[in-house]
């Protein structure tokens, strides 16, 4: 079987109009060339779509239940041909994008807002990852970009600072810590220490410089769990500011009177590889990330 796009085209045209004299008008041809199409489309498919004895052309049962798939085909490959009009004009089939956990997603989130509200044609995925398992699954995905809090230079790897982000030592209210001054490091290597597993299994010496390093650590596979770890008091460990604001001001979580500090700030960045050049939509969303990013931080700080 043999099937021509054009043959359902003058086959909607004909439902549409009401007549193949008014659908010869409208596709601007004979009225002999409408009946061959459709005379063809009927001898292809094998069956009569057009019950012709009435006065007016009628819709067979079959000509019926073929309308809609055939108005669905038609907007298939009108889809295809708008996606291969914008690849031609730079937009990238997919974008892939990997950022650490221990990054603020509202950012992120609200610059692929701006971007699905332009109706791109490029399908976006998000990856989250944490410490060396955000560039391990950057460079073995091939891709586009990473928000990472550390990551291993290299040439090719082109690195734009984003906003610092605060991090603080707390615990939970309840926590025998809570209650004391001026703590030592070896009163905090006696506690359960609470971190956040490197994602990858292998080799990038990405580590948390902050952990402790005590024999009493909990790894856990994210700052969810771990918060939650936190508030039910099973240990101490660095949060994310901005992850647990509400917690500081309802004072279920308290920072940590460490002797020597209790807060630092690190400097996440957004890298991509030069060897990789970004298509459209990569340009947007880099542009739209750093400027939600810069915002949402300003704001917070």
């Amino acid at each position: 079987m043999s099937l021509d796009l054009d043959c359902f085209k003058v086959f909607n045209a004909v439902v549409s109009c009401g007549s193949f004299g008014k659908a010869s008008e409208q596709l601007n041809c004979a009225q002999s060339v409408v009946s061959y199409q459709i005379h063809k489309l009927e001898q292809n498919l094998g069956t009569l779509l057009f019950d012709r004895n009435a006065y007016r052309a009628s819709l067979t049962q079959a000509g019926q239940a073929l309308l809609s798939e055939s108005k669905r085909l038609l907007q298939q490959y009108q889809h295809i041909q708008n996606l291969a009009q914008h690849y031609t004009q730079g937009w990238e089939p997919a974008l892939e994008i990997v950022i650490d956990g221990a990054l603020p997603m509202d950012p992120v989130m609200l610059a692929l807002k701006s971007l699905a509200e332009q109706n791109i044609p490029t399908k976006i995925q998000v990856k989250v990852e944490f410490l060396g398992g955000v560039q391990k699954r950057f460079l073995s995905d091939s891709a586009d970009l990473m928000l990472v809090k550390d990551f291993l230079a290299s040439p090719g790897l082109i690195a734009q600072p984003l906003p610092d982000i605060d991090n603080l030592l707390v615990v939970s209210k309840d926590h025998p810590l809570a209650k004391q001054t001026n703590i030592e490091r070896r009163v905090l290597l006696e506690q359960v220490e609470l971190t956040v597993n490197d994602s990858s299994s292998s080799a990038l010496d990405i580590n948390d410089a902050h952990q402790f390093g005590g024999d009493r650590v909990f790894y856990l596979s994210g700052f969810v769990y771990k918060k939650n770890a936190l508030l039910m008091g099973l240990g101490f460990g660095w949060m994310p500011k901005f992850l647990i604001e509400q917690e500081l001001r309802d004072g279920s979580l308290v920072p940590v009177d460490y002797a020597q500090t209790n807060h630092y700030r690190f400097s996440p960045k957004l890298v991509q590889s030069e060897f990789k050049p970004l298509g459209k939509a990569g340009e947007k969303l880099k542009l739209l990330i750093l400027k939600e990013f810069d915002e949402y931080l300003t704001t917070s700080n």
